[in-house]
């Protein structure tokens, strides 16, 4: 009872200030002293610049314009702190010094609001670098509420729907994306050294290929087609390879139709580029020299700390063919095993899981990810790829079963990926159909032949070296960022029903960090005339059966999509003692990973563990699975959140 009193009071509170604000600003209308008449404000120095340059500007005049993120009033005199894009600086406002009515109109501006700043340079008795104000114009009024400054804003939810409150509350985070986009700069200038064209192809095409990818979908009206939107930018490089352009590249935005974890969102940005009279060695050393080039210029050195290690683009980075990567971390060499049957005898053997469709050269590569990638921490190329996981890639001449393809490793992640590029046609045309039968077998993420990159091919393209980088892995990899979300300024993020994310909003404003201001996973109105459940058991089942079942209360820490499965989530469990437990629960299909961290629920948890994709599940987390117009329906049972983890269900 006592916290919702104080819930409401709370809210009361909120509503209360978002008036005052309102309030405020009415008055300077009415006073005609609406800020938003402002059309400009000419800025001479950022707070970096002035501090920096003491000594050169100091007793000299500088107007700087930004955000207000304190406020002290101490009379007749006060002091605010104004913060701008690369830092903040102290100003000193004095009724004597900005006269009697812009300082009574200084006095009511509120953290948030956004000012311009006319004055000295100086620094206090205490040696701060600060700014003396001549004169202080109110360029907008904020009428939102920022989370308290204390605090910050640490909510990770709400960071990343609100990205512009982050940007304002954590400097680090400004840091990061102003990282991003040297980093994105640099390699346009080395690329261009390397006398690279950037270009531009269609992101709506008709065939979504060159990446084992799914493809959202949409319809164009105006031809009334149906579209989809790229999930790599391979095909038409290539062409314009065909066409005689030699070297070309392009930084764009992709889409691929999957789930969302630390390194996958489903629009990214894709780099690929394409050299023609050169192999997958060319493109190795294009790519050990640009990682360098940019490390170097961005950060200033080639060794990068990231996470745990100290990643070192400055030595020779290592090379290892898939095979010989699988016999060191692994045990297996696959090139004494004979066939497919005899590669899933030994899946089995060794618990890696296989689809019946997968030939040999796909279980290799299952065996790689499942033994190998977690151990490549410092730069290594992984070279020489099964035929089955390539079909765009040139075979290797004297290993037909191979491809000349590598895929650049750093910290266990995939960094890029380079072929030396398939320019047989009919060798291509062989590796579509198998695509298609592929598909028809069920994967969705097969390519179709694309007929005109087809005709391309059979005009002629030269021996090419393509390869595509993942920018954003490169700029968490040079930020020290741990997920993807880290460094996209609007990440993907499921939508909340409108009054919950203005409620969230609001609260999180007056909390700072947000802690209390968790919204509950958007609720769905069901047609109940619709749903079917499952009939009830018609067998007894004794108690003493049912009593040996341990339900607990369980507190979701943290919780990711399991690499390599489309189903599975892995949610790192408070179940009231001193470890940590971990439960997989194919629930990817119904809940994004984002949306169930911190959220109370039901597990038992005296199952033996059961392995999954490698990974033990130490329990079982319970839902309600119904079926609804037609298909299954679940909700994963959640409880009020003032139950402590660990409470055993009676």
């Amino acid at each position: 009872m006592a916290d919702t009193q104080n819930t409401k009071v709370q809210e009361q509170d909120i509503h209360q200030l978002l008036k005052v604000k309102r309030e405020k600003l009415a008055n300077l209308q009415e006073a005609g002293k609406d800020p938003f008449q402002i059309t400009k404000y000419d800025v001479t120095h950022h707070s970096t610049d002035i501090k920096n340059n003491f000594e050169e500007l100091e007793g000299k005049t500088v107007r700087i314009a930004g955000r207000v993120m304190s406020k002290r009033v101490m009379g007749k005199a006060s002091f605010c702190n104004v913060q701008d894009l690369p830092g903040n600086i102290q100003v000193y406002v004095a009724r004597d010094s900005i006269g009697e009515e812009s300082y009574a109109d200084f006095k009511k501006y509120d953290v948030g609001d956004i000012v311009g700043i006319e004055g000295e340079v100086f620094k206090t008795k205490t040696g701060e670098t600060s700014i003396h104000a001549a004169k202080v114009t109110l360029l907008s009024k904020s009428l939102q509420i920022l989370p308290e400054k204390f605090h910050g804003l640490t909510n990770t939810d709400i960071r990343y729907r609100q990205r512009y409150t982050d940007l304002i509350m954590n400097q680090d985070v400004k840091d990061t994306f102003v990282k991003r986009s040297k980093i994105i700069s640099a390699i346009r200038r080395y690329l261009d050294g390397q006398g690279f064209l950037e270009v531009e192809t269609p992101m709506l095409v008709s065939n979504a290929g060159g990446a084992a990818a799914r493809p959202f979908e949409t319809h164009y009206n105006a031809l009334d087609e149906d579209v989809k939107l790229r999930i790599s930018l391979e095909l038409y490089l290539k062409r314009l390879i065909v066409g005689g352009m030699e070297r070309v590249f392009e930084i764009g935005r992709v889409f691929r139709n999957e789930g969302l974890d630390t390194r996958h969102n489903p629009e990214f940005t894709l780099m690929e580029l394409y050299q023609a009279y050169t192999d997958y060695y060319g493109m190795m050393d294009l790519t050990e020299n640009m990682f360098r080039y940019v490390a170097q210029e961005v950060c200033g050195t080639t060794v990068i700390p990231y996470a745990e290690e100290t990643i070192d683009l400055g030595k020779p980075f290592e090379r290892l063919t898939m095979v010989d990567a699988v016999k060191k971390y692994a045990g297996v060499d696959f090139d004494q095993i004979p066939d497919t049957a005899a590669a899933k005898k030994l899946a089995d053997e060794k618990g890696v899981h296989y689809e019946e469709r997968h030939a040999k050269g796909d279980i290799l590569n299952l065996f790689f990810e499942e033994f190998v990638e977690e151990h490549l921490i410092q730069p290594v190329f992984i070279m020489d790829h099964p035929v089955e996981i390539s079909p765009l890639t040139k075979r290797k001449p004297d290993k037909p079963d191979y491809v000349e393809r590598f895929e650049l490793f750093i910290y266990g992640r995939e960094m890029c990926n380079a072929y030396s590029e398939l320019n047989d046609p009919i060798d291509q045309r062989e590796r579509f159909k198998a695509q298609e039968a592929a598909l028809a077998a069920g994967d969705e993420e097969a390519n179709t032949t694309d007929e005109d990159f087809m005709n391309a091919l059979e005009i002629g393209m030269p021996p090419t070296g393509g390869i595509g980088y993942g920018i954003d892995r490169l700029v968490m990899l040079l930020t020290n960022s741990p997920a993807i979300r880290d460094v996209l300024l609007f990440p993907t993020m499921k939508t909340l029903e409108p009054k919950r994310a203005e409620n969230k909003a609001e609260k999180a404003a007056v909390n700072g960090s947000a802690e209390a201001a968790t919204v509950s996973a958007p609720s769905v109105q069901i047609d109940l005339s619709k749903v079917k459940i499952e009939p009830l058991f018609a067998d007894d089942v004794d108690f003493e059966t049912f009593s040996k079942s341990d339900f607990r209360v369980v507190k979701i820490e943290a919780c990711e999509a399991v690499p390599k499965s489309k189903k599975l989530l892995k949610f790192t469990l408070n179940d009231g003692t001193d470890r940590k437990r971990t439960i997989l629960s194919g629930i990817h299909e119904y809940y994004e990973p984002e949306e169930l961290v911190g959220k109370t629920c039901v597990a038992i948890t005296n199952l033996p563990p059961r392995k999954m994709m490698g990974i033990d599940s130490e329990g079982m987390l319970i839902s309600a699975v119904y079926e609804y117009d037609g298909r299954e329906g679940l909700n994963l049972l959640m409880l009020d959140d003032s139950i402590p983890a660990g409470a055993k269900l009676y």
